[in-house]
């Protein structure tokens, strides 16, 4: 297997393409219990996920990968969100903190 490009996807995204790959073949071991694992986590619809990665977006602290961590974890409050930072928590102002937050809420 040669990996031909390499991308940054939310959950939703991930369980999509495993879905597809379902419906082509049978999956792999590994492939089905992801899939099981994302059907019980991924909580938003492709809608909801496209928008809060553009309002997370306007954070200008947040990388990609960031952006994809708080996409999929959905951290509901400050602890949870240093947890899904981890050492990039303390760049974060309590006012950009809170902005997170607030987009979060706005989707769960």
């Amino acid at each position: 297997m040669n990996i031909v490009s390499e991308e940054l996807v939310p959950n939703l995204k991930a369980k999509e393409i495993l879905e597809e790959r379902e419906k082509e073949a049978e999956l792999k071991y590994e492939q089905k219990n992801s899939l099981d694992i994302l059907k019980k986590f991924v909580k938003l619809d492709s809608k909801q996920t496209s928008e809060m990665i553009e309002a997370l977006r306007k954070i200008e602290k947040l990388r990609d990968r960031h952006i994809m961590s708080i996409v999929n974890f959905l951290p509901e409050d400050k602890e949870d969100l240093r947890a899904v930072l981890h050492k990039e928590y303390s760049t974060l102002t309590d006012e950009e903190i809170e902005q997170v937050l607030k987009v979060v809420k706005n989707y769960i």
